[in-house]
């Protein structure tokens, strides 16, 4: 049989019949499943249309911050192409296609929105696309591309870091079960999957190397400190007075501000506050320090507050919970989830240390340098953002003493802790000495929270930092 041109769909039709020249009925059968004739044709690519998909958190808008592709770039399943920030945080936007990008449809500052276009991708024809409703332009399709189109779209909750390394051991993300949470994909979920196919033994996971202290007579390097007060030095940028009023939208952290504000004003507030004698501390945390630094963690006041308001809010659960929005039922978390609040670029952020009930003070330190660096480069992700119990604000690293914090619900408790100060006290016998003195600012939800409760909290977490040895008591 010689056929000058077919094109196959759920039948074959003959293009020109004059190109037949020998045709026996029994040689051909028409079928879905099987195909008799193979052909080479010059097939033009498909414009995809790119959605931006759901990234959660009812989120239905984003600000466009950096692309990293441009027209007429080739990319690759996985590739980043671009930066967008919620009021919640900063997500990558990674491509499900191979292929040329021939479009993009928002410019840098510019909000786009969930389900709507976000660039068109040019892709080879011949290796098939993802769902029917990112086709600009739609061929027939065999049941069997179909039914792969359907696997190739499952949704899956992967980091970029994740789907590369999928990618590059030719893995499909949706034969691999996720442990993560809401079912996501973790790095070990991949190495384990690869481990069953190969037969191979993996190694067990990194762990911080433990090192034990040297002996006195080695020296330990320590950092240069300097002992002189430091002074702001105001920072030196040109300043440019146009004469003209300038009008710009709340977006990004500034947006989420905005709303996680206005809800606070339903709650009335309470205040209490104390001072924290924490010389003991201070003398604890510079043995500790360099141990950390060894361990490659920077170590500061933080990781304590921290775990004594844990240990504390294990005493007073009501501090860790949430009231529902008519007032009728109060809610207390397991998990002690302690925000942070971080004075970024973007603005004020309050990333949680998740699981603090179960971390040691070392496990904190870790985590809050990872959401410190995070927070400074604008990368923190929503499971960061998201989940918070209990807060605590250091206003003391700037330099304030006294701060009415404002309660960022569904939280009912906060606190402000001011910059440590060197003051004059007198001890048990009546002398003088020099202690490092901090003010704490509490605000709790007087709904549920009444000023006594507020304050035999205050004083066990007072007492956990004032004597840091009895925390080991404590500790699990």
């Amino acid at each position: 049989v010689c056929i000058h041109r077919v094109r196959s769909c759920s039948s074959i039709r003959f293009i020109k019949s004059k190109y037949v020249c020998v045709f026996d009925k029994s040689a051909l059968k028409f079928s879905h499943q099987q195909r008799l004739f193979r052909t080479s044709a010059v097939s033009c690519g498909q414009i995809v249309q790119f959605k931006l998909s759901d990234i959660g958190e009812g989120i239905t808008e984003v600000t466009v911050k950096e692309w990293y592709i441009k027209e007429g770039d080739s990319v690759s399943q996985f590739d980043s192409i671009c930066e967008v920030q919620s009021d919640k945080a900063s997500v990558t936007i990674t491509s499900r296609y191979d292929g040329v990008i021939r479009k993009l449809h928002y410019s840098i500052d510019d909000i786009a929105f969930v389900g709507k276009p976000l660039v068109d991708i040019e892709i080879d024809a011949s290796k098939g696309v993802a769902s029917e409703e990112d086709v600009v332009e739609t061929p027939p399709m065999s049941h069997e591309e179909h039914t792969h189109q359907e696997i190739k779209g499952h949704k899956t909750l992967a980091t970029p870091a994740v789907r590369r390394l999928a990618m590059e051991n030719n893995i499909k993300l949706s034969e691999v079960v996720g442990t993560g949470k809401d079912n996501r994909i973790l790095k070990e979920d991949i190495l384990n999957y690869l481990a069953k196919q190969t037969g191979a033994i993996l190694p067990p996971s990194p762990k911080a190397e433990i090192v034990p202290p040297q002996r006195k007579t080695e020296a330990v390097p320590a950092a240069p400190k300097d002992k002189a007060r430091k002074v702001p030095v105001p920072v030196s940028r040109p300043i440019a007075f146009s004469g003209k009023d300038r009008t710009e939208p709340v977006t990004g952290f500034q947006k989420a501000m905005v709303k996680t504000m206005s809800a606070a004003l339903k709650i009335p507030h309470f205040g209490y506050s104390d001072e924290v004698d924490l010389t003991q501390l201070v003398q604890l945390r510079e043995e500790l320090k360099p141990l950390a630094e060894i361990r490659g963690v920077k170590l500061s006041f933080m990781p304590f507050f921290i775990k004594a308001a844990s240990l504390g809010l294990l005493q007073y659960p009501i501090l860790n919970a949430s009231l529902d929005e008519n007032c009728q039922n109060v809610t207390y978390k397991a998990s002690h989830n302690i925000g942070v609040a971080m004075d970024t670029e973007q603005g004020l952020i309050v990333p949680n240390v998740k699981n603090v009930q179960v971390c040691s003070v070392f496990d904190i330190a870790v985590e809050l340098n990872r959401l410190q660096s995070l927070g400074s480069a604008g990368q923190l992700g929503t499971s960061d953002l998201t989940g918070g119990t209990f807060t605590l604000s250091n206003i003391g690293t700037i330099g304030g003493t006294y701060a009415k914090a404002v309660i960022l619900p569904p939280e009912v408790a906060i606190g402000a802790l001011g910059k440590i100060q060197v003051l004059p006290r007198f001890n048990g016998k009546g002398e003088v000495f020099k202690a490092q003195i901090m003010n704490v600012s509490w605000s709790a939800d007087h709904r549920i929270i009444d000023g006594a409760t507020m304050a035999r909290f205050s004083n066990l977490w007072k007492s956990y930092l004032e004597n840091p040895a009895s925390m080991l008591l404590d500790l699990k």
